[in-house]
């Protein structure tokens, strides 16, 4: 199976710094954290690819089997659908060929560590309270929007 992802915008912006990409819900308040192979996939869906292109890059790069590696992928993209920072894109199904056999862990690979998403809440009622939140995107700020 085969699914394409978006970010979520314009409620989701991102920032890449020194490697760290720091996310931000700018509806729920919230923002996050990815490291390694978490910020390798988020930049990986910022370019427009999909489920199997994610996962074979990640592959060729790590030294892990390839069901490893899609089950990793698989559960993160779950994470991130479900705290609303990706969308699924409908009617993006692609063939892409699927490796039928288990590619061998490489020890001239680095070895695989699943992506993970840190989420931080402790800011969430300063994020909210940015005047953008409430500029009427007609009139601009610092006007603040009708009720």
């Amino acid at each position: 199976m085969n699914i394409s992802f978006q970010v979520n915008t314009p409620q989701v912006v991102c920032e890449t710094i020194d490697g760290e990409v720091v996310i931000v819900n700018l509806e729920k308040g919230y923002y996050y954290s990815l490291l390694k192979t978490g910020a390798e996939v988020w930049s990986g869906l910022e370019q427009g690819s999909d489920r199997l292109h994610l996962i074979d890059q990640l592959t060729q790069t790590y030294a892990a089997s390839y069901e490893d590696i899609a089950t990793a992928v698989d559960e993160f993209l779950d994470h991130l659908i479900r705290e609303e920072l990706i969308l699924k894109v409908e009617g993006t199904t692609l063939d892409s060929p699927n490796p039928t056999t288990t590619i061998a862990p490489s020890t001239s690979k680095p070895q695989f560590e699943k992506p993970m998403l840190e989420k931080f809440t402790d800011m969430e009622d300063l994020l909210l309270l940015d005047p953008i939140h409430e500029v009427d995107v007609e009139v601009g700020w610092p006007n603040a929007k009708s009720a």
